[in-house]
């Protein structure tokens, strides 16, 4: 009777739904939930009530996903109205100065054991995120699509995540605290691992591990190959010419050959997988950076900043790098979203971060036994992986439309 009252209450509320939208003129949403019916329907006739239950679910989880993406946007968009970021975009100089003492204070803090170094972090976060909230941003927020909300909300998430992980992880990441593979209990969200330790809190902890080293590489990356890039245009001559080598013949090896071959001969330490990493994909940056201040250079505006005087530092700082951001922005997610899979794929393999130290690419080829009995939970950190990977595409998607200047009919 159960199952009568849950496929009969099922199409009740989707056949409802859709005559609704009909009815207000929603095309989109009429499309999708009546698409959403007949799928049911065919996969109700093929799989029964329990295909009907997936689909249930899928389609909950996806409205969930969606009333998440909309109310974060919202929330943005408030924020971005009352103007909050103007104070901090007061004075430049003093706003870089700040997040510089809050970033070597958090490297003292972690290094002398103060217990402060969340904070101080989580301030130079809240100030970085702060900072574009701007009446402009609010225009260009209301024109977002779900997807790039959902990515803002996605990383947002992670970077709480990772920021706080002391904090919201109820055990330490090397603390065994029950048998092998102990099964989840109340206090373990998702059982133990090989050793023992808490599944949840090592992929709590993985967050700041995993993405924390993906992000440090991609900085480092992109501060190489957009300065040479930027330098390049500039100068022209043959700084151009032996800078565009360079780049070649480092873009000729394999990535993960390269990767593989730099931690074979070094070791698998945090900065020479830093390093090698930047190695690996400055040369992209420097082509895109190259190939978008060239066509800065060329602009009547640079010709008469040279024939004022002016150096390459000031043209680079107010003339050409103001004109580049947009692409330069998008191209940092991108190659984030590349050093993060090289890392994990790194990590998978044991040379990427060593244990005891948490990360998700580890932790999946550790637990892979499990997969053997039916248990999912290596596909946990895979999964984590992949959103975020998904949501930064997703993010990039939205600010490579604004900066091709298209806009939506």
């Amino acid at each position: 009777m159960s199952i009568t009252v849950f496929v009969f209450g099922y199409y009740t509320v989707l056949l409802a739904a859709s005559c609704i939208a009909a009815y207000f003129n929603q095309r989109a949403i009429f499309i999708l939930v009546f698409s959403l019916t007949l799928v049911s329907f065919v996969l109700g006739i093929v799989g029964g009530a329990g295909a009907l239950q997936a689909v249930a679910v899928f389609a909950g989880l996806l409205a969930l996903a969606g009333m998440i993406s909309y109310g974060f946007r919202e929330f943005l968009i408030q924020m971005a109205e009352g103007d909050i970021g103007a104070p901090l975009r007061g004075n430049s100089t003093v706003f870089v100065l700040v997040i510089a003492a809050l970033v070597v204070l958090a490297f003292i803090s972690a290094a002398y054991g103060w217990g402060l170094t969340e904070i101080f972090v989580a301030l130079a976060a809240l100030m970085l995120i702060l900072v574009p909230l701007s009446p402009d941003t609010a225009k260009e927020l209301r024109t977002a699509p779900m997807t790039a909300a959902f990515g803002l909300f996605v990383v947002f998430t992670y970077a709480v995540l990772g920021i706080f992980a002391p904090w919201i992880a109820p055990h330490g990441e090397a603390e065994v605290i029950a048998s092998a593979f102990a099964p989840a209990d109340e206090n373990m969200l998702l059982g133990a691992d090989q050793l023992g330790r808490d599944m949840f809190s090592r992929i709590v902890y993985g967050t700041r591990n995993s993405v924390g080293l993906a992000l440090a590489a991609t900085v480092a990356a992109f501060f190489l190959g957009a300065l040479a890039g930027l330098l390049a245009a500039t100068k022209g001559g043959w700084f151009d010419q032996l800078m565009g080598r360079v780049a070649d013949v480092i873009m000729s090896i394999p990535s993960l050959i390269f990767a593989l071959l730099m931690l074979s001969i070094f070791g698998p330490h945090i900065q020479v997988i830093i390093i090698a990493v930047a190695v690996i994909y400055a040369p992209r940056v420097f082509r895109l950076t190259r190939a978008v201040a060239g066509n800065v250079v060329v602009m009547d505006y640079i010709e008469a900043a040279k024939l004022r005087g002016e150096g390459t530092w000031y043209l680079i700082r107010r003339e050409i790098l103001p004109n580049s951001t947009a692409p330069l922005v998008a191209e940092f997610g991108l190659e984030f979203c590349f050093v993060f899979l090289l890392v994990a794929g790194l990590s998978f393999l044991g040379l990427g971060i060593q244990p005891p130290t948490a990360d998700w690419g580890s932790m999946v080829r550790e637990n892979a036994t499990l997969i053997s009995f039916g248990d999912i939970t290596p596909l946990i950190p895979a999964a984590a992986i992949a959103l975020l990977t998904v949501a930064v595409n997703f993010v990039v998607d939205w600010m490579l439309f604004r900066s091709s200047g298209l806009k939506e009919k």
